[in-house]
């Protein structure tokens, strides 16, 4: 089995955009968002991917996770099928010593919220925290994407 560890963040500021080597446009629908078992599709630039997490551990930094990368038109199709409330975002990718947050910067309904992720290999594996990252809301529900595709941020 394939587990995700991560931790997210609340962003405080634009700094991050100059630190970013990368930025990327993603759409994404659900499928289902069940806590136990969300199966979610997604476009990321030009490339499709469907995925399925499990339920999130205690302290909500554990899940399984599987993806796979599929056709983009498969992809656009499977949006048909999706629950409503679709996410759009910006992901920058920004390199912090030898960890890389993916920093989401929503837009449409839920424009104004930036949420910052890393991936750990141990939920109590240290890391550097930039000056731009604020509050933890990891295992916050309300901050889920399959969450925030029901309840937009501008509803808040």
């Amino acid at each position: 089995m394939t587990f995700e560890i991560e931790r997210k963040f609340l962003v405080t500021s634009t700094d991050y955009k100059q630190l970013a080597y990368k930025k990327s446009y993603i759409k994404q629908g659900f499928l289902n968002s069940k806590k136990e078992r969300v199966v979610r599709v997604r476009i990321k630039d030009n490339a499709g991917f469907l995925t399925i997490k499990g339920a999130s551990n205690k302290s909500g930094t554990t899940r399984f996770e599987w993806e796979k990368e599929i056709d983009l038109k498969e992809a656009q199709d499977l949006f048909n099928l999706c629950e409503e409330g679709i996410i759009e975002k910006y992901r920058y990718l920004v390199k912090e010593n030898n960890h890389t947050f993916e920093v989401d910067e929503f837009i449409g309904e839920n424009t104004g919220l930036i949420v910052a992720e890393i991936e750990l290999e141990d939920e109590n594996e240290n890391f550097t925290t930039p000056n731009w990252l604020g509050k933890e809301v990891t295992g916050i529900v309300e901050y889920y994407n399959s969450n925030l595709s029901k309840l937009p941020f501008s509803k808040w």
